[in-house]
């Protein structure tokens, strides 16, 4: 039998959900999650940013006996789970650099009186040898329910955050062999997920891939033009809220936020070159909703929990798709409708380079290239936006999202079948040993001596693609990949390599269409679902705001903006009534129901 193995009943983990968090049902996934960790599971979980990861750690810990321990590389991240966990009755706690010794030492003395049931703490002190013997110590006092690896991806030297740190968490395996343990991330590659089991010794553990599309999501890059700061005006015109606006440098994120202060819009700035104190006063301010707009470089935003962020802006081009992701992916965790949008400034490229050119490692240099090369591609297609960021994660998507400017413009489009035909089979032909400008020497009949090596100038495709320009045959090879009809190695090289969709083509089983230049923009619209504009709305956010401010916490802490527009839009009159809104659990009930029913009463 698995350690803390334990049976369920139907509705076991419904009532807890509601009576926990309030909420009436699981998000996709989460479920079979939470009842894999609770039959002592390993478990490697990828969900994307607003998917439900916490939850898959955090009930059952509720359930289970003794503590789970949650490891995140992220302090902001930790101290605002824990806040938000002690705001709903929980026994939650964090150990890391914040705190002093004797308050470190006075919850580990609550820990070992039963009295915590979530330990969130850093990979460098859950390393140390005193820590460690301080977990057996725990473990044998009062158990230890599982160990939650959060950021997975950092103990991968393949993924985009390393941290050598994380390499060594293997040794929770060697000194906790039955404690089931618990990979969740938001973001992994094929590559990245093998390496996450192999670093962790993962027990067999059963990989969880949701899908990576948040089809919340609006998708929108606007071309190189001068007038960058008079779109982010409208931008943040049409989009009311909180929004992150991202910048490469310190001087252009000063640059921004001064110039929308002076343009009476609430923007603080965030980059490395302010103090500890400066950072940590915009961020609370931020989180707060003293202000509604964070100008940054991308490294705000890393375990920041704010749920609702209305519009991301990429000011500055991103150094990689997956940073994009990301970044971009820090809007709409509430589940509600957000924008983002990705301004391609092509005089960003020679600071990016610059970045590059600072890495030692060749091999290095060349990933980083790459990864910008696909930013760029990003920024230029015109295929459905989801279709080139999900096959980037290995994910296939149709396209046609209808969340996207490519989707919702003009574009006619040509059948170029044939000519698909002709570029796979040449891959296949050339072995799929080769890169697309090549395969695209091979097919134009080009005279490089390397071919006449390999002897590929006898190959039937050889010269068969003389009618088509470089560009075309370029434009096709990258549409390929970003449908999902041909992939290629992520090492450098850009490999191509055949997969199944790509034999589909050649016995014309799957048709290829590409999208030409586009001949018509659509109008802007506001791409927000409006925030209500009812008064019965509008003091129930200020009674939230009123109380938030009285506990120190932030807003979103309380209830959600969604719970609020339920309570808005039903007009519950009593208790029993408040509690059926999702989001309301009985904790949040007792503690806030009398304050909202006030509201709700009086308007």
């Amino acid at each position: 039998m698995v350690k803390n193995a334990i049976a369920l009943t139907d509705s076991t983990l419904e009532t807890a959900l509601k009576h926990y968090f309030g909420y009436d049902a699981f998000r996709p996934g989460q479920r079979q999650i939470i009842e894999q960790a609770l039959q002592g599971q390993d478990q490697l979980i990828i969900m994307p940013t607003g998917g439900g990861k916490s939850l898959c750690f955090q009930l059952p810990a509720l359930l289970l006996p003794g503590v789970m321990v949650i490891v995140s590389p992220l302090i902001a991240l930790m101290q605002d789970q824990v806040t938000a966990l002690q705001d709903n009755g929980i026994g939650a706690t964090f150990l890391n650099s914040t705190i002093t010794v004797i308050e470190a030492h006075r919850r580990e003395s609550l820990l070992l009186q039963g009295q915590i049931k979530l330990l969130y703490v850093a990979p460098e002190r859950l390393l140390t040898t005193s820590f460690l013997a301080f977990l057996k110590t725990l473990d044998q006092k009062v158990g230890i329910a599982g160990f939650a690896i959060d950021e997975a991806h950092c103990v991968s030297e393949w993924g985009h955050d390393f941290r050598p740190d994380y390499r060594q968490l293997n040794h929770l395996k060697i000194d906790f062999p039955q404690v089931p343990t618990m990979a969740l991330t938001a973001t992994a590659t094929p590559r990245v997920r093998e390496d996450i089991i192999q670093q962790l010794q993962l027990n067999h553990p059963l990989v969880h891939l949701a899908s990576f599309n948040r089809p919340n999501l609006f998708y929108e890059v606007y071309p190189d033009h001068s007038h960058r700061f008079s779109q982010l005006l409208k931008i943040i015109e049409n989009n009311p809220g909180a929004g992150i606006i991202y910048c490469l440098s310190r001087k252009k994120v000063d640059e921004i936020a001064a110039k929308l202060q002076q343009h009476q819009i609430k923007a603080l700035p965030y980059h490395a070159g302010m103090t500890d104190e400066e950072r940590t006063e915009n961020q609370t301010r931020f989180i707060r909703d003293d202000v509604s707009i964070m100008v940054a470089t991308v490294a705000f935003g890393m375990g920041i929990n704010k749920p609702d962020v209305r519009f991301v802006v990429h000011y500055s081009l991103p150094k990689t798709l997956e940073g994009y992701y990301q970044e971009s992916g820090r809007a709409g965790r509430d589940g509600e409708a957000a924008y983002c949008a990705l301004f391609l400034n092509y005089g960003d490229i020679k600071t990016v380079e610059y970045f590059i050119d600072q890495k030692e490692d060749p091999q290095e240099q060349r990933l980083a290239r790459q990864q910008l090369h696909q930013v760029i591609e990003y920024g230029e297609a015109m295929e459905c936006r989801r279709t080139v960021q999900l096959s980037y994660f290995g994910e296939f998507f149709a396209g046609n999202c209808g969340q996207c400017d490519n989707c919702l413009a003009s574009h006619p489009q040509e059948d170029w079948t044939v000519e698909a035909m002709k570029f796979l089979s040449c891959v296949a032909r050339c072995q799929q040993r080769y890169g697309m400008i090549y395969i695209i020497e091979v097919l134009r009949g080009s005279q490089n001596a390397k071919i006449f090596e390999r002897q590929h100038h006898q190959l039937s495709t050889y010269g068969i693609g003389k009618d088509k320009t470089l560009e075309e045959w370029k434009n096709l090879g990258r549409s390929l990949i970003k449908q999902g009809l041909l992939d290629h190695s992520n090492d450098g090289y850009g490999v191509l390599k055949l997969n199944e969709r790509s034999w589909e083509v050649m016995r014309q089983q799957r048709p290829v269409y590409l999208r030409q230049k586009k001949v018509a923009k659509r109008e802007k619209r506001n791409l927000n679902v409006a925030i209500e504009a009812e008064y019965r709305y509008d003091q129930l956010r200020r009674c939230r705001k009123q109380m938030a401010d009285q506990q120190n916490i932030p807003p979103y802490m309380i209830v959600s903006d969604s719970t609020l527009r339920l309570m808005a839009q039903q007009n519950p009159q009593s208790l029993d009534a408040l509690r059926r809104i999702s989001g309301i659990g009985d904790y949040k009930l007792q503690r806030y129901g009398l304050a909202f029913l006030e509201v709700l009463k009086s308007t």
